[in-house]
């Protein structure tokens, strides 16, 4: 195994994906992490015909750095990096991010598929990759690259979900290893993440 070889022995970024009632669902899994020692990327389907306070509104229910992600720059622990409104977040090896305008994925843009695949591009079985609730099927090509690669999947309890259509994809695939109803996700995010660093 080399140096850039990634480790299963501890987790090393997550990443969340979410569309319709996901302002919700967000605030509720980020005033979760307040002590979480990896970065969190994230894409939120936005009306790109407004300016979006996503990044403020999440900013200040959580201890951590909340901002719109921007093109080249590294993602650091302690950091949610939110796709920007019309955008394609992905990130690369050593948490490098990059913002894309390439064409829309099923109709959308950013993308939770594409976000999830660059995860598990680029952190295997590093990866935590979370379906909230949302419309639509966006994120569950996504939990199976990132299952593939040997990483871990959550979805939101479609029960539980304000719209269940994403969370019953992802669930749908088989490769989920944890649905959850959502008071419970962000715990065991970080008991992931912190059984994994011991």
């Amino acid at each position: 195994m080399t140096a850039d070889t990634p480790s299963a022995d501890r987790y090393a970024i997550v990443a969340l994906a979410s569309s319709a009632g996901g302002i919700r669902a967000l605030v509720e899994i980020i005033s979760g992490f307040d002590a979480l020692l990896v970065p969190v990327v994230m894409v939120q389907h936005l009306d790109p015909r407004h300016r979006t306070v996503i990044a403020e509104i999440l900013d200040r229910r959580t201890a951590l750095r909340v901002k719109l992600a921007e093109n080249d720059e590294v993602a650091v622990p302690g950091t949610v990096y939110i796709a920007p409104p019309d955008r394609h977040l992905l990130v690369g090896p050593g948490g490098v991010l990059t913002l894309t305008s390439t064409e829309l994925v099923h109709f959308l843009r950013p993308s939770a598929d594409l976000l999830f695949e660059s995860v598990a591009g680029a952190y295997g079985p590093q990866a935590i990759a979370c379906v909230l609730t949302g419309t639509g099927s966006d994120g569950a090509m996504g939990v199976e690259a990132v299952k593939s690669r040997g990483g871990t999947v959550i979805a939101q309890d479609p029960e539980t979900a304000e719209f269940n259509g994403m969370p019953t994809a992802a669930v749908g695939t088989g490769a989920v290893d944890y649905v959850l109803p959502l008071d419970e996700i962000a715990a065991v995010i970080r008991g992931l993440v912190e059984t994994k660093r011991r």
